[in-house]
């Protein structure tokens, strides 16, 4: 730092300013470039079982995600997982996911699985008299990272399937 600052201070003071005020201008370039985006919006559309390779049970889960930006998403992957009664049974990624349109949404399918240790506390818990299926909270949890400068989005949905109102 100190061998940058001998060098800089020999530069004329008038270059010095314009070199200061385009590094500044630059920075601050840089910092416009990062829109503030509201999250998109994610939900389950479809969920079907697939034929497993000997891995355990597979599943395709369509989840529909909507842009709510006036800017194009170009999505680089998401990962995924869906929970039952606060227990984590499916979980899924993809870097296959399209371009979606600003205002615009997409179906877009994703592979995932069933983590089995899971299930079995999950059908405990109901075994056990714990939690009844009466009202099953669920809680979809994604991130999605972005090509380019945009920062990774997190999001989360959850409420209560089977809830009488």
């Amino acid at each position: 730092m100190l061998h940058f600052s001998i060098i800089f201070l020999r530069i004329p003071p008038m270059l010095r300013n314009l070199i200061t005020a385009l590094l500044a201008l630059l920075l601050v370039a840089c910092a416009g470039l990062s829109k503030e985006l509201d999250p998109p919006k994610v939900s389950i559309e479809n969920f079907r079982s697939i034929p497993s390779e000997g891995s355990g049970p597979r599943f395709e889960v369509d989840l529909r995600i909507q842009n709510p930006n006036a800017t194009a998403l170009d999505i680089a992957g998401i990962s995924y997982d869906i929970a039952l009664q606060g227990i984590e049974l499916i979980s899924g990624v993809s870097n296959q996911v399209p371009l979606i349109e600003g205002y615009a949404e997409e179906v877009v399918t994703l592979q995932s699985g069933l983590n089995m240790i899971q299930l079995i506390r999950f059908f405990a818990r109901l075994g056990g008299g714990q939690q009844s299926l009466d009202a099953l909270e669920y809680r979809v949890t994604a991130k999605i990272d972005f090509k380019g400068f945009m920062p990774t989005q997190r999001i989360e949905e959850s409420g209560v399937i089977g809830e009488s109102s």
